[in-house]
């Protein structure tokens, strides 16, 4: 028996969208959302957490690991989700197949260059000679 073969109602539904993979796009949408919402709390209990908040002080913070990787995954994951979302407005909004591929297109490089140029500038942070 293969999935979409199942008994039951529910079984022929679950994981199955109109193209075999709406059950993955909306899990993905919901644990980008729960990981943003726990690095939002922690990035604005850290920043609060800080004895001042001027250039130097959230240089020297972001320089340490415990500041860079969880910024890092927060660009990362704050990119994916963005993205996710706009390709989900896209597919809503745009029937003609051609130019739902060319914006959907458009929005993978923005995030990406996005995404990489915002990474970019925290290892410049990270790495670089920003003092």
């Amino acid at each position: 028996m293969s999935v979409g073969d199942s008994a039951t109602p529910l079984g022929k539904v679950r994981g199955l969208g109109s193209a075999r993979e709406g059950g993955e796009h909306w899990l993905t949408e919901r644990v980008t959302s729960i990981a943003l919402l726990l690095l939002g709390t922690w990035l604005i209990a850290a920043l609060l957490m800080l004895p001042s908040l001027d250039r130097q002080t959230v240089i020297e913070w972001l320089r340490a690991p415990t500041g860079a990787v969880p910024m890092a995954l927060l660009v990362v994951i704050g990119f994916r989700h963005a993205l996710d979302g706009m390709k989900v407005v896209v597919d809503d909004y745009v029937h003609e197949e051609g130019k739902r591929f060319a914006m959907n297109t458009l929005l993978l490089f923005i995030a990406v260059g996005g995404g990489a140029l915002a990474l970019y500038a925290l290892g410049i942070i990270v790495f670089g000679s920003v003092a």
